[in-house]
């Protein structure tokens, strides 16, 4: 059986949505909309930026000025080199779990992730296996980005597994035909994820990377179709 695990990274391999999120708040609050952390991660998390500018400019009716993205961009990766952490047990799973085929499928673009990789040190650990959403026509929750990690990895979307921690994350997964494990484990999830995160189809709640690991190794010992181990 050719399985394959996929991370999403934002939320899941780095605990960086707080940081990104709130930086992405302040951003458009000075554009003219009032926006808090936690309209952020209602609104935009695990979007691409390309789609999160084009909400934006919906309720801004006119375009972003065009230095937005580059300006965000610059600002995130400042508060992340001084406060990015990895999330909580995911180098105790891909230890657990080194003989899976791996790769990282993130809506975040492709320099982002490298400095972030960087960053948390995980360069060799994920090597060139690294997808970004940047590269398919569309973006989570469609599940373009899942569809082409996994045809790259030469695995079938029936025997993959998809760690992600966003709504669009996981319909994503779902929408791909994968085994989709929503995770709980940074420092972003608030009361009531776990809900959205089941209504989004979730076939399993993790709280933590050990949860994960649990639901893991009983994935990989069946040969199952998407949520039947529940």
């Amino acid at each position: 059986m050719d399985d394959l695990v996929i991370f999403d990274f934002d939320g899941v391999v780095a605990d960086s949505e707080i940081l990104a999120n709130t930086v992405l708040a302040e951003t458009i609050t000075e554009l003219g909309v009032p926006t808090t952390l936690d309209d952020a991660y209602r609104l935009y998390m695990g979007k691409r930026l390309a789609d999160v500018i084009a909400s934006v400019e919906i309720e801004l009716e006119r375009p972003v000025p065009q230095d937005f993205s580059a300006d965000f961009q610059a600002r995130t990766l400042v508060r992340f080199r001084r406060e990015l952490h990895p999330v909580e047990g995911v180098h105790e799973y891909i230890n657990a779990f080194a003989h899976i085929p791996r790769c990282i499928a993130s809506s975040s673009s492709p320099e982002r992730l490298s400095v972030c990789l960087k960053i948390l040190q995980l360069e060799k650990t994920f090597g060139p296996h690294v997808y970004s959403a940047s590269n398919v026509p569309r973006g989570k929750p469609y599940p373009d980005l899942f569809l082409h990690a996994s045809e790259r990895m030469g695995a079938k979307p029936g025997q993959t597994i998809v760690i992600e921690d966003s709504v669009s994350g996981v319909q994503a997964g779902v929408a791909a035909g994968m085994n989709v494990i929503g995770l709980l484990a940074a420092s972003h999830i608030r009361d009531g994820h776990e809900e959205r995160l089941r209504e989004a189809g979730a076939h399993f709640i993790a709280r933590s990377f050990a949860d994960a690991g649990r639901f893991t190794r009983e994935l990989l010992t069946r040969d199952t179709s998407p949520g039947s181990l529940e």
